[in-house]
């Protein structure tokens, strides 16, 4: 008879059994792996979906919010992360996302100049002071963009590389879509008011966590504190740079309708947080509020490997194989966040059916590995055969089967 199994590792690595039947303990090494995440390159994939618990009791005064652990994407904080918002020059993230990949590509380089347009140099709201009627390399208006948040340098950006600025926001759509931007239009290139132009905040950290991981070689703009173009010298409107608390990134936001904004990104610890704040009332509030979340999302939570990529997590009996038992492992590091008080409270389990029928091939999915605490979010991940293992060969399949009929008599 076929019966479900559970294995439980909890706090430290205590192993209990479920009470459907003896079964082997799993190996001491399971204890042994609960330990701080070894440093990471931040996951790609987008946070985790719209209706997951919050992991963390806080609130914010900011109108929309969210919190993530970039490496596991669990989500710390959410207040309306699915609720479209007009981004201001947050969306400026994208327009660079669309200059980095045509410099990736080859289609432009750095030392490139584009030609500033009676356009261009007419553009309100911020400005990084382009010259009517100059050229300007690549490099220093992506700088004007990003560190002076200059409308101005978005627009030759736009008008030098793709022609025009309508011809550059189809590209910014298309990307979008290709990326996973589902609740985001653009129809301008550096956040101007406009109806039509809006994004979320969970679009805001999808599009931040793809700048981190896709252009790793851009990435550094993000963190300079100021930018002299044309005898003009400007700061980095990022509150959170100018502090020692490891931010690197990204991009404020003020319009009258956004009110103030901010996505950011903070790397210490071996770990790295993105975070959205949205509709603040003042450039003090920003400043506050997002040192406030960040330093609760380092000290409240932290993250926890479990099991390396092709660790041997346990031994699942075989029913007519070669080998009595096959080893058990996953694919990719086991990496999750969870409150530091919920550690001790932490299970791990694994759930398959025993006995598990050979042949069986290496990579199979035998089951999944399922980890619980209180206040997070459930985390599941597939339980693979470490070995193949072939079916035993006919007389002792014949032999197991006789057996098995004269056991189940008594």
């Amino acid at each position: 008879m076929r019966r479900r199994w559970f294995y439980y590792i909890a706090g430290a690595g205590a192993l209990a059994l479920a009470t459907l039947a003896t079964a082997p303990v799993p190996s001491p090494a399971v204890a042994a792996k609960m330990k701080p995440a070894a440093p990471g390159k931040p996951a790609p994939a987008e946070p985790r979906g719209k209706s997951e618990p919050i992991a963390g009791p806080i609130d914010t005064q900011a109108k929309h919010a969210l919190i993530i652990e970039a490496e596991t994407g669990m989500v710390l904080l959410d207040k309306g992360a699915h609720e479209r918002i007009p981004p201001a020059s947050m969306s400026k993230v994208m327009t660079a996302y669309i200059v980095f990949g045509m410099l990736k590509e080859g289609r432009a380089k750095l030392s490139d100049e584009l030609p500033v347009s009676e356009r261009a140099w007419r553009t309100q709201g911020s400005k990084s002071f382009v010259p009517l009627g100059g050229r300007i390399k690549i490099d220093d208006l992506l700088r004007g963009m990003i560190v002076q948040s200059g409308n101005d340098a978005c627009i030759v950006l736009a008008e030098g590389l793709a022609g025009s600025e309508p011809a550059f926001v189809d590209l910014m759509n298309d990307k979008a879509k290709k990326i996973g931007l589902t609740g985001s239009n653009f129809a301008n290139v550096d956040g101007l008011p406009n109806p039509d132009h809006y994004m979320t905040a969970h679009d805001l950290v999808t599009l931040a966590l793809r700048t981190i991981n896709d252009f790793p070689e851009y990435y550094h703009y993000y963190s300079e504190k100021e930018y002299n173009f044309n005898n003009i010298n400007q700061g980095n409107r990022n509150p959170l740079i100018y502090k020692d608390i490891g931010a690197d990134g990204l991009k404020t936001g003020h319009t009258d309708e956004a009110g103030y904004s901010l996505l950011a990104s903070v790397h210490r610890d071996k770990r790295r947080v993105i975070l959205v704040l949205g509709g603040l009332p003042t450039m003090k509030a920003r400043a506050q509020e997002s040192e406030r979340l960040i330093e609760w999302a380092f000290r409240e939570f932290n993250n926890y490997q479990l099991f390396g990529a092709g660790d041997k997590v346990d031994e699942a009996e075989i029913w007519l194989g070669a080998e009595p038992k096959v080893p058990l492992t996953v694919a990719r590091d086991l990496v999750v966040t969870m409150p530091r008080k919920s550690r001790k409270d932490m299970k791990v389990t694994l759930v398959y059916d025993k006995p598990v029928a050979a042949p069986i091939a290496k990579g199979d999915k035998i089951g999944t590995l399922v980890v619980t605490a209180p206040e997070t979010t459930t985390v599941e991940t597939p339980l693979l055969a470490a070995a193949g293992v072939d079916r035993m060969g006919p007389l002792g399949r014949m032999a197991m089967v006789a057996a098995h009929l004269i056991w189940n008599r008594h």
